[in-house]
């Protein structure tokens, strides 16, 4: 998991496949962020701000019940306990920081579960930007708390009501705003997808989820690496982040998308916002529409670097369902009080599944990211029971 370099090409993948208008934008935030990465000043700047603001490093919490259940050892990542419930705020205020440091003062966002947008309009309140965020009619009512909660940070909230009405047509929309205002604001994107610099600044700055899990497993695990390392996938970006601190050792990557968005297990090679990678589209080569019980991942591709992951053969991609999907949130609330995010259930339906299909072996070390906490999702969880 490298630098892209100037194409921000990971393999096949990636990209810069943007308006002409928004080529020199582009240009100028990697510009930005390679300076920026560079310094040692902005790099202990965000490293304050994760520490004292967002709650970093996140607890690795063993999974006791659950693991004596299954016959192995789940060790989960908690993205949850991170300030706004997930790991979007680690991305967020490196973005943020970066936006001031080029002397923006808008942010603009897209989000489907919320939980982007509130992170963004956090961190707009904390450095004094104004924020608008773009979100799917879909979204915006079955996630109406994270909406509640971006308005009363100062956020604009915009509501998309074109095509599928969800993160997809938000990413479209927030996009084509930047194009009216790059001089003043600054696309702080969310995942690792989009045009180069994204997948890449994005995977740079969630990969301290992975660098904090590589060494807190070596703490606990008598191995020191876990055999498998499992994330759920939508843009990939908490994925992208844990999978960068162990794609140099010998532990397993597993991907979980949902299935009915599942970009590489059931799509083709396309160019969507962006970026070239792996989209579900028709024969006639036309985008179509995921649908998930996750806000999250009711997205139709997959971040560039995923697609060369998969290619490479150095991660795996798999899907569960919806019902799947459920039955995770209630076994991991009922046995570890933990209420995860229903994206962050994604992974823990996986890890019940192979466990009681064998393919985990018995007495396998599995560290799971909990991206999120599942408050967000009560209205949904309330209507399906």
């Amino acid at each position: 998991m490298h630098d892209p370099g100037a194409t921000g090409r990971f393999g096949d993948y990636g990209g810069r496949y943007v308006p002409e208008a928004l080529i020199p934008a582009c240009a100028e935030v990697e510009e930005a962020f390679r300076a920026a990465w560079a310094d040692a000043g902005f790099r202990r700047d965000l490293d304050r701000l994760l520490t004292v603001y967002a709650g970093r490093p996140t607890a690795l919490t063993p999974a006791w019940n659950l693991s004596a259940e299954l016959g192995v050892t789940v060790l989960l990542k908690r993205e949850d306990l991170a300030h706004t419930g997930s790991h979007k705020i680690n991305n967020v205020l490196g973005q943020a920081l970066l936006a001031r440091r080029m002397g923006r003062t808008r942010l603009l966002a897209e989000t489907g579960a919320g939980q982007h947008g509130v992170a963004t309009a956090t961190a707009a309140a904390l450095l004094g930007l104004s924020a608008t965020v773009f979100m799917g009619q879909k979204d915006m009512a079955r996630q109406a708390l994270n909406v509640h909660r971006m308005r009363l940070l100062g956020a604009e909230v915009v509501e998309v009501t074109s095509g599928s009405r969800t993160l997809k047509d938000a990413t479209s929309e927030a996009m084509r705003h930047w194009v009216t205002c790059v001089d003043e604001a600054y696309y702080c994107l969310g995942s690792v997808m989009g045009p180069h610099p994204y997948p890449w600044m994005v995977r740079e700055f969630q990969r301290v989820i992975g660098e904090e899990a590589r060494a807190q497993c070596a703490a606990e695990l008598p191995a020191a690496i876990p055999d498998y390392v499992v994330a759920c996938v939508g843009g990939g970006s908490n994925a992208a982040g844990t999978f960068a601190g162990f794609a140099g050792t010998a532990a397993q990557l597993v991907g979980v998308e949902a299935a009915g968005g599942a970009a590489i297990s059931g799509g083709q090679v396309a160019v969507m916002h962006g970026h070239r990678s792996y989209a579900i589209q028709d024969e006639h080569g036309q985008i179509l529409e995921a649908e998930s019980v996750a806000a999250g991942l009711d997205y139709p591709g997959i971040g560039p670097e995923h697609a060369h992951l998969h290619d490479l053969g150095r991660a795996r991609y798999v899907t569960v369902t919806d019902d799947e999907v459920i039955d995770a949130v209630r076994r991991l609330a009922r046995s570890e009080g933990i209420l995860p995010a229903l994206e962050s259930a994604h992974a823990i339906a996986w890890v019940l599944r192979a466990a009681r299909d064998g393919e985990l072996p018995l007495g396998a070390t599995v560290l799971v990211t909990l991206s999120g906490r599942g408050d967000k999702d009560m209205t949904t969880l309330m209507e399906i029971s």
